[in-house]
């Protein structure tokens, strides 16, 4: 199961999970549309994976099955580079 992270690791943006505007890669690493795309081209700077649309959580799901409440920022700010 997914563990619908709550911000964008680049600029912090709130990423609820019904926001359709949240990227993940294959590792969960998320991003808000505008950080993934433009500042990253769509490549994962933790992994090098690909950015996918993050798929969403229908609210009758959240009781039993809730999105995680865990924050992860990247201090440094984001970059396209992978290493």
């Amino acid at each position: 199961m997914l563990e619908m992270r709550p911000n964008c690791e680049c600029c912090d943006r709130d990423l609820p999970p019904s926001d359709t505007a949240a990227l993940i890669c294959s590792f969960e690493c998320t991003f808000c549309a505008s950080c993934g795309e433009d500042r990253l081209g769509g490549r994962c700077p933790n992994c090098g994976g690909n950015l996918v649309a993050r798929p969403t959580r229908a609210d009758h799901f959240l009781e039993k099955s809730p999105a995680s409440t865990m924050r992860i920022l990247k201090p440094e700010g984001c970059t396209a580079s992978f290493g």
